[in-house]
């Protein structure tokens, strides 16, 4: 008959502080499930081994209201694969994926339960979480799953009885019997295909943890008197559960009403409904004993002698209830109620399945469900796995509340009732000496399930070692401090924030008060840094930051501790080799660790060595994290900023080819930017920087040659045009000379006009002897004053285009604008302003004046304007290049 499947959770993707994966091993009203980190990435997965390996029947998935996976999938697998077990090549298996409602209709006020009937063997369950569905409500896109249950048999068995039939079966067969007879009552037969609705989730997420074990122990004797042909008792079970289930209900609303109002702070609502529970559940025993159904194999926390005195302590182990006795055989036929309902909060509505649960309540766990004495009581399907009972105390002790520094007295609080239970023989030969010293009673409240006794024992040794006289002989002295350090060694590794913090609080005042106060030495102080170092460096990887956080302040604290620093045994224990594989949080804290205490305390006699240091980093670059890598790379910088030839000795050489990987190029690139050098990635860009140089240079020499070229051009052109016109010019009365001696003279003339147009600027007109080619080229770079160099690209060019070429031409184009109002190209950066000062000349249309753009003046159109306005005295102020235009020969302009 398929059953519940108990599970613990292999791994996480990863999870939000206080929503552990863990949380799913626990079905309850109070649970707040699991949660993926905030902002995470996509696909999230959960990995579940089950208790042994099974053909599982039907998966059950409770979603919360608004943290909503769009689908989930499913995958199974009879072992680890390789990336958790090296030796294992196996993979998951696909089974298939369900999709989840996006929750509007309901106004993410309800949780959608999800079944899903599957048929597949194996013992690791995979669920992989695809995005969330976007709501107002989900801030940081995760997804969450509040509880998971798993039905289904023990493979070996499902496997037997499919290939051989029983005996039953057999017989059934042969009178033709049908094994699905509604004649035939399923609970006496046992249907192999039936599930119990006791396994179904929504029983254990509405149910009082304490009535579903009652309940279900009910159903089994139950069954049994079926078997046995009790019916009549048989009948009385049976009403006796259906009575149960509506109490256990109650009990389970109450329970989240108690945890919502302890979470708004309202401790009279919280008093209240504690104070209901408590009333409705004595009174319900009480009428199960009087109905003879009560006994010790029902409770999973026992409950008080009942009739005589309400309820105290329901988990006192010296309340025993009365013995189970059999309804005698006179048993009246008729099936009465046998819980009468008692209305406790005739206001309370019953829970359904969609039931909205408070986001801030947080898990719950009974500690005494999961307790050695009461795990025999339990059915072999439903004891817990030993690794939930060895996370119970981690279980209880998230749910405990915190305590503030302001809360830990020097004193013991007075507002608990009872005592710590009693020491355990293999505990007491383990505290020994911390019970000779202080005493059974003050140990066994270290020792205590209760968070609060733990505390309350820290903070009486605490006032104890205050109040030590300092006449008390040394050997007692020394002998309370050992026991007070196995004490807080022990309360070191307490998951609950405020007994950790006043382990902390003892360890500092024995260190910095009594030691020194009582003058017990170095030797003892060595005592309790070199017990309490290891845990507390086991503490700065724990899964709540605030915790790590905790650990590693008082450990940098206690490093500079006057009468811990000169034994130096924090630095000496922190540069021990760091495993490439550790904990990213524990390496993290490692590491960083090291470089605060590195920088406060150097290298020159502090723990802290050249050697040790490097040999550490070393070591710790290669670890999986790049965040630790990173924090390691800082350290060895800063080595290396303080001792240069010294740190390259535990480095590789130059030709290694370690040199050649990403962390090593990368710490040489930055030990290159220390020494103020180019590191090689600098030296590239460098290089590349001056052939780009370099080419541009050698472009630049290109377009100047050929604009030279065309010059020449033009200038042959104009000096061949000047020929024809001269020639054409020749007095009239050469014609009657004799043809012989115009033939003569004509050479001669053309030669003297050629050879007087080279002298000649064809752009400004100026004659001189010097203009030869080279001095034609000095001239146009210098002197002509109807030329000009654009400063941005070196090019020569006409002063009339110089507008037009910055805005087209030029290199740097692309950071020029054009103001509309004057025509002129500025810089970008200056556009606006000057756009919005409007303190411009407005240029008019070129068929009425030319703009210059030099002195920002309007002159008369046409090419010679442009001469008379650079050239002349009294033209472009400007212009440096202006001259007096006595020198100049203007050119004959064909077509002019």
């Amino acid at each position: 008959m398929p059953h519940k499947i108990g599970f613990t959770v292999v791994s996480s993707s990863g999870h939000e502080d206080g929503f552990s994966a863990r949380e799913l091993m626990v079905h309850a009203p109070t649970v707040s499930g699991w949660r993926s980190p905030r902002l995470c990435q996509y696909p999230q997965e959960i990995v579940l081994q089950l208790v042994e390996r099974c053909r599982i029947r039907k998966l059950q998935l409770l979603a919360h209201q608004y943290m909503i996976s769009s689908k989930i999938e499913f995958y199974i697998s009879d072992s680890l694969p390789e990336y958790f077990a090296p030796y294992q090549s196996e993979r998951f298996q696909r089974l298939g994926y369900v999709p989840l409602s996006d929750n509007e209709k309901t106004d993410f006020k309800a949780r959608e339960l999800k079944s899903v009937y599957v048929d597949a063997v194996g013992q690791y369950l995979k669920l992989i979480f695809h995005k969330n569905y976007v709501n107002k409500y989900n801030l940081y896109g995760q997804v969450a799953l509040v509880a998971v249950n798993i039905i289904g048999d023990p493979a070996d068995y499902s496997n037997d009885s499919m290939s051989s039939p029983s005996r039953e079966k057999l017989i059934d067969h042969y009178l033709g019997i049908k094994s699905d007879d509604p004649a035939l009552d399923g609970t006496y037969l046992g249907k192999s295909d039936s599930i119990s609705p006791l396994d179904d989730l929504a029983f254990d997420m509405y149910q009082d943890p304490e009535v579903a074990q009652i309940i279900r122990r009910l159903d089994e004797r139950k069954r049994e008197a079926v078997r046995h042909e009790r019916y009549d008792h048989a009948k009385k079970l049976k009403q006796a559960i259906a009575d149960l289930q509506k109490v256990g209900e109650r009990l389970g609303r109450y329970e989240v009403e108690k945890r919502y109002a302890v979470e708004k702070e309202d401790y009279d609502l919280a008093k209240k409904k504690k104070e209901q529970m408590d009333e409705y559940r004595l009174k319900v025993y009480q009428q199960l004993e009087l109905h003879g159904l009560l006994d010790a194999q029902l409770l999973i926390r026992k409950p008080p002698e009942l009739p005589l005195r309400p309820v105290t302590d329901i988990g006192s182990p010296e309340c025993s209830p009365p013995e189970h006795t059999d309804p005698p055989k006179g048993e009246p036929q008729r099936a009465e109620p046998v819980l009468e309902e008692q209305s406790v909060d005739p206001s309370s509505a019953e829970p359904v399945l969609h039931q909205s649960t408070p986001p801030l309540i947080k898990p719950t766990t009974s500690k005494e469900v999961f307790s050695k004495e009461n795990v025999d009581f339990l059915p072999y399907d439903e004891r817990p796995l030993p690794a939930i009972c060895k996370q119970v105390d981690e279980a209880v002790a998230y749910l405990e509340p915190e305590v503030t520094e302001e809360d830990m007295g020097g004193s013991p609080r007075t507002g608990i009732t009872g005592e710590p239970e009693p020491l355990t023989e293999k505990t007491l030969r383990e505290a020994s000496t911390a019970v000779e010293v202080f005493g059974e009673a003050l140990v066994s409240g270290a020792y205590s399930r209760t968070w609060s006794y733990r505390e309350d024992a820290l903070l009486a040794v605490y006032k104890k070692l205050m109040e030590v006289s300092v006449n008390t002989p040394k050997e007692d002295l020394r002998n309370m401090l050992r026991a007070a350090v196995f004490l807080v060694r022990r309360a070191i590794k307490d998951t609950v924030s405020s007994v950790f913090q006043a382990s902390l609080k003892l360890l500092k005042m024995i260190i910095t008060q009594y030691i020194p106060k009582h003058k017990l030495g170095k030797l003892e102080t060595s005592h309790c840094v070199e017990k309490t170092l290891p845990n507390l460096l086991s503490r700065t990887g724990d899964s709540s930051s605030r915790l790590r956080l905790l650990a590693s302040a008082f450990i940098q604290e206690m490093a500079l501790y006057p009468e811990v620093k000169p034994l130096q045994i924090v630095p000496v224990h922190l540069v021990k080799p760091l495993k490439p594989n550790s904990p990213t949080h524990l390496a993290m804290s490692h590491v960083e660790l090291v470089e605060c205490l590195l920088r406060a305390l150097g290298t020159g006699n502090s723990g802290f060595t050249i050697s040790n240091v490097m040999k550490f980093a070393t070591g710790a670059l290669e670890h999986r994290a790049h965040e630790v890598r990173e924090v390691v790379l800082r350290i060895i910088f800063a080595m290396y900023g303080q001792h240069r030839a010294a740190v390259l000795e535990y480095l590789p050489p130059d030709d290694a080819g370690a040199r050649r990987t990403v962390r090593y190029k990368t710490l040489f690139e930055g030990f290159a930017r220390i020494d103020g050098k180019l590191s090689e990635p600098d030296m590239r860009a460098q290089r590349k920087a001056v052939i780009e140089e370099a080419k541009i240079q050698k472009e630049e020499v290109k377009v100047l040659q050929g604009q030279l070229e065309a010059l020449k051009e033009i200038q042959a052109e104009v000096q061949a045009e000047e020929v024809r016109v001269v020639c054409s010019l020749l007095p009239g009365d050469q014609v009657y000379e004799s043809p012989q001696a115009a033939a003569a003279e004509i050479p001669e003339d053309l030669s003297s006009v050629a050879n007087y147009l080279d002298n000649l600027c064809i752009f400004c007109g100026e004659r001189d002897e010097s203009f030869t080619e080279e001095g034609l080229d000095l001239h146009y770079w210098k002197h002509c004053p109807m030329l000009t160099r654009c400063e941005h690209c070196k090019q020569m060019l006409e002063i009339a285009s110089l507008t037009e070429h910055l805005l087209t031409d030029c290199d740097k184009r692309d950071s020029f604008g054009k103001c509309q109002r004057c025509s002129e190209a500025l810089p970008k950066d200056e556009l606006l302003k000057h756009i919005k000062s409007r303190i411009c000349n407005p240029a008019k249309p070129e068929d009425v004046a030319n703009h210059c753009p030099l002195c920002h003046e309007n002159f008369p159109p046409g090419e010679e304007a442009w001469k008379s306005h650079l050239m002349d005295k009294d033209g472009c102020k400007m212009n440096q290049r202006r001259i007096s235009p006595m020198n100049k020969t203007v050119l004959l302009q064909p077509g002019k």
